[in-house]
């Protein structure tokens, strides 16, 4: 039996020459009729799929994410009854998937100019980003018991999406050592009156 692989739609074609393009040349440089000879089609087309420059900057940044999220959902996936582990083993994941991420090396080190526009998608203007996070993880968490009230299961997910996002931005030790602190720290928020 052979199974075929669904070929990439014209929108992720054009946002992987994108993300292709800034990791080699830099944000900067790219131009919708660059992207467009890269890609093989007209200019035209790239606006119709993508819309503006800043448009296809957020769509590179949620095309990431969605990575990141993949590996959050595997983590959970292997920790159905183990909350805290879930945390540890998601976080661990993205962490280490970001420490090779071209994208989100040439956007935090700043190289090609690439902060001027990209930067404040992951920093000031991560609204989308946040949001997007968050409300896998709510979906995640869901089926866990939990004894928290909604709204301070709703704050501590919130912490925990920041400071793993904090540590993809700058990150201050091993995944492996971020991932176990922020677990620590998820456990004894997660379960109050917890001691270990």
């Amino acid at each position: 039996m052979t199974v075929t692989t669904p070929q990439p739609t014209m929108r992720e074609r054009v946002i992987e020459a994108a993300v292709t393009l800034t990791t080699d040349v830099g944000w900067a440089q790219v131009t919708m009729a660059r992207l467009a000879d890269t890609v093989g089609v007209s200019r035209q087309t790239v606006y119709n799929e993508i819309g503006t420059k800043p448009r296809l900057a957020e769509a590179m940044i949620l095309r990431e994410l969605e990575r990141f999220l993949g590996l959050v959902t595997l983590a959970f996936d292997a920790h159905p009854t183990d909350l805290v582990a879930a945390i540890r083993d998601a976080s661990r994941s993205v962490l280490e998937a970001s420490q090779d991420n071209l994208l989100l090396k040439a956007i935090v080190s700043a190289t090609h100019g690439a902060d001027t526009e990209l930067l404040p998608l992951l920093t000031t203007h991560a609204g989308a980003l946040l949001s997007t996070a968050k409300a896998v993880v709510v979906e995640r968490v869901a089926p866990y018991d939990v004894p928290l009230a909604p709204a301070q299961l709703e704050a501590a997910i919130d912490m925990v999406v920041r400071v793993v996002l904090s540590h993809v931005m700058q990150p201050s030790a091993s995944p492996a050592r971020t991932a176990g602190d922020i677990a620590w720290i998820a456990a004894r928020v997660l379960s109050p009156g917890t001691g270990s």
